[in-house]
């Protein structure tokens, strides 16, 4: 883990979508070589002090809207099985019956038998992609973010919503416009991340920003299927490092 680090990793997210959030450490993004991202810092291999803390958040979930998001800057394969167990448990004892997940693509065999394993508990599983475009010769020449298939149809046939990221050089009002389009075709829910500079080579760029900010944002803000971060904080968890 980053030495300083240490973030706020139990939030609630009211408005669209009412819900309470965590973010929990995992033993790290097992992709790593997206251009633009640095999560996978949040990390130990160390599975005790993983789910100590995990453990201390965990509690904090009270169950008041029967929906809870878990993120760990990777995907639920990275989480030991005693947090996935102590999950399962607060589901079950905090009557959740929507919890969100995150996934990187390399791990979609695994999604379906984990999903059976919160739906034999009356759980709905519902699945995030960080899939950022789908502009497939951007997404993987210049983000370099491993996802293999260019088809949207056949990428929902394991994921059920996405991450897009958005505010970098390369794009336009209109190709984030389609982007947005695009995911509320063919997923239940878009999260919509404004680059937040970081440790990585793709930083973000201003002006296309902007043209998020006056285009974008004003068309899709009042979308109850579509979640703006315009600060990667936004959510209540994590911290800036910048």
């Amino acid at each position: 883990m980053v030495e300083g680090f240490n973030p706020v990793r139990y939030s609630i997210i009211k408005g669209k979508c009412p819900r309470e959030i965590v973010m929990l450490v995992g033993n790290g993004c097992k992709w790593r070589k997206c251009r633009f991202c640095d999560y996978h810092l949040d990390s130990s291999p160390d599975k005790e002090f993983n789910y100590k803390i995990n453990k201390a958040e965990l509690e904090k979930v009270t169950g008041m809207f029967g929906e809870l998001e878990v993120i760990n800057s990777g995907s639920f394969v990275d989480l030991d099985g005693n947090t996935i167990k102590m999950i399962k448990d607060i589901c079950v004892n905090k009557k959740i019956k929507k919890i969100h997940f995150e996934c990187h693509w390399i791990h979609k065999d695994e999604v379906k038998e984990f999903k059976k394993e919160f739906m034999d508990l009356g759980v709905e599983p519902v699945i995030r992609l960080g899939l950022e475009t789908f502009d497939y010769d951007f997404r993987e020449n210049y983000l370099v973010k491993g996802i293999d298939e260019k088809n949207p149809k056949i990428i929902a046939e394991y994921f059920d919503e996405i991450n897009l990221l958005q505010g970098i050089e390369g794009q336009t009002a209109e190709s984030m416009i389609w982007d947005i389009e695009m995911g509320l075709k063919h997923f239940k829910r878009v999260y919509v991340n404004i680059m937040t500079e970081n440790g990585m080579p793709i930083k973000p760029d201003k002006m296309v920003i902007e043209q998020f900010r006056t285009k974008v944002y004003p068309r899709f803000k009042d979308n109850d299927k579509v979640d703006i971060l315009l600060e990667n904080t936004d959510f209540g968890v994590g911290e800036n490092k910048c």
